[in-house]
């Protein structure tokens, strides 16, 4: 049934903006994820969506322990809505509970930030497996409990005076880099049929006026 709903809801959008949507799956991966912990700044938790986007990243996954993750319009240029957002705030530890998720899924988790035993983004193996990446936010950094569960530690190669960069740079130079390397690679990377047409039913549904009534409507015919 989602393969004819999706034939029918395709006629509805312009040529060009079914076009669009299948040539984009086709560059769509889950085999690279971001995760956000406790990011409270608008612009930057905006910056990162954009950019997970832009670089083909469908899966985002946001802990909201402290602080509620808050989307800027003018930043994210509606980015959120062609990604899937898995929120984690129901539990006691919303962090825990998202690193565990991801390890069952067979995700290895590895922190941004630097640490004794980090890697250089240019020394990264991503054959080693499906890649988390744990960004948090700019003062505090990663949580604690996020660096004691971490697999693996990322660090961007700096050569200034200051330690860090904003949240959303480093989320554009590693993904930026990783994503690089894995059209490079010989890695499995693309999604499943099944996967591109839950994705392409909700881009669909994202891209048409009331898609609920028409949904039904069609429904009603079957």
């Amino acid at each position: 049934m989602p393969k004819k709903l999706i034939d029918y809801l395709s006629e509805l959008v312009t040529d060009e903006r079914w076009q669009r949507m299948n040539e984009i799956i086709a560059d769509r991966t889950e085999y690279l994820t971001v995760v956000l912990e406790d990011i409270y700044q608008p612009h930057n938790a905006s910056a990162v969506l954009r950019t997970c986007d832009c670089f083909g990243i469908q899966n985002v996954h946001i802990i909201e322990n402290q602080n509620e993750y808050t989307i800027n319009p003018d930043v994210a240029l509606g980015a959120s809505k062609w990604l899937n957002l898995q929120k984690y705030n129901t539990e006691k530890n919303n962090t825990l509970a998202c690193i565990n998720s991801l390890k069952k899924e067979g995700y290895r988790i590895i922190a941004t930030t630097p640490h004794t035993n980090d890697i250089d983004l240019n020394n990264f193996d991503l054959k080693k497996g499906k890649t988390a990446l744990m960004f948090g936010s700019e003062q505090p950094g990663l949580s604690k409990l996020a660096l004691e569960h971490a697999d693996e530690f990322l660090k961007i190669p700096m050569f200034g005076f200051t330690e860090s960069f904003n949240i959303s740079v480093s989320a554009s130079i590693i993904l930026h880099y990783l994503r690089l390397m894995l059209n490079q690679s010989d890695i499995k990377w693309n999604l499943t049929e099944r996967k591109k047409e839950e994705i392409l039913l909700n881009w669909l549904r994202q891209s048409i006026s009331r898609s609920d009534v028409i949904e039904k409507e069609y429904y009603k015919k079957q």
